[in-house]
């Protein structure tokens, strides 16, 4: 597995999206083609065009490159691929290892310990039993045994991709065991919220995610995110959906997939120790919730308990304050606090503005690191 060389600010900026959908079960959904060209592939431009019909040959060799790189690119990784079912839904999986481990969504797992993992290659299903999850960051790893053969994946370095990169998304959408879907990196660096669930009930904040256009749908969810180089540099994890049409509806072409580093940082710890020790995520060291001003709207982020030797208590921040913004970024709800500092940097020193007793204050906090528990 490829350690994550160290998290770092996100430039991209951060993100909020009305609605946002797990992609673990039955569903539907629109796939989204985007094309380009792999380095080395020869389209050329209009100008190009000669009376002999040279350019014409010439996109046509470009094209079967571009179809070749895809075809070798799904060969070589597609075998590592597993579909994951649980008594309640299915997902996706890829193979790290030679000892039968295997990563996927948290939410894909759910609150299960024992699933039924079938490969892309085999019809057998083998019996697999959970390794730890981390609901926090949506990552879960899964073992199976006795299986003849492995690949495992290789897994690339998802500080290296850059928007426009082409990339297939790999995975059984909808129960369509062994489906790939292709387009580009939209944008990097988006951090996200999940909805709800039983192990996260404010909802699970993602940073660093990738946003693609390649289709991700309900049962894409723990599969892989793929370079034309057959490097996993993500885990396809959640599809937008339209706020305007009731939140039901796919938003196509928005699909976020959890970046590579963050994934191997993860798998390797809940592999070598079965939880998350080490976070490596900044955290202002208090317990807080929702407050609502006269009219029922999110006013902030009430400060409930400090933590004993934090950054917060160290700055004075009190149970009672009410924090409003961080590094000059409004905060409004224990979520958008969560949402704030998945941007930021165990170490970064930064302004807090808190509300006490109505009066407005400024404090410079040193953050920490969210603890794994």
């Amino acid at each position: 597995m490829t350690r994550n060389p160290g998290n770092r600010r996100r430039a991209a900026g951060w993100l909020l999206l009305p609605v946002l959908l797990a992609g673990c079960t039955a569903g539907t959904g629109a796939e989204v083609d985007a094309t380009g060209a792999p380095a080395g592939a020869q389209i050329p431009s209009p100008s190009a065009t000669g009376a002999d019909g040279s350019a014409g040959e010439s996109a046509a060799a470009g094209a079967q490159d571009l179809q070749d790189a895809y075809q070798r690119v799904i060969a070589q990784v597609l075998p590592s691929v597993v579909e994951i079912r649980t008594s309640s839904g299915l997902g996706s999986g890829v193979v790290l290892d030679d000892d039968g481990n295997i990563v996927t969504n948290a939410h894909v797992v759910g609150q299960e310990t024992e699933f039924q993992v079938t490969f892309a290659t085999s019809p057998t299903s083998y019996r697999g039993t959970l390794v730890g999850t981390y609901p926090e960051n949506d990552l879960a790893v899964v073992n199976v045994r006795g299986v003849p053969e492995l690949r495992p994946a290789e897994l690339g370095d998802s500080d290296a991709v850059e928007v426009g990169d082409l990339v297939l998304a790999m995975g059984n959408p909808l129960g369509l065991s062994a489906s790939v879907t292709d387009g580009i990196v939209s944008a990097t660096g988006r951090t996200v919220t999940e909805p709800p669930s039983e192990a996260v009930p404010a909802g699970a904040v993602l940073p660093g995610t990738i946003q693609t256009s390649a289709a991700i749908n309900p049962g894409n969810s723990g599969g892989a995110l793929v370079d034309l180089d057959g490097q996993v540099v993500g885990i396809p994890t959640l599809a937008a959906t339209n706020a305007s049409q009731g939140g039901n509806a796919p938003a196509p072409g928005i699909g976020f997939a959890i970046p590579s580093n963050t994934v191997a940082d993860v798998a390797e710890q809940l592999v070598r120790d079965g939880e998350v020790t080490s976070t490596n995520r900044a955290a202002l060291g208090v317990t807080v919730t929702t407050l609502a001003d006269p009219s029922g709207r999110p006013a902030g982020a009430g400060v409930v308990a400090v933590e004993p030797g934090g950054g917060a208590e160290a700055a004075g921040i009190r149970p009672g304050d009410v924090v409003t913004a961080v590094d000059g970024r409004p905060v409004d709800s224990a979520a958008g606090l969560s949402t704030v500092l998945a941007d930021l940097e165990v170490g970064d020193t930064v302004d807090v503005t808190v509300l006490r007793e109505g009066d407005e204050q400024v404090l410079s906090v040193t953050l920490g690191e969210l603890p794994a528990g």
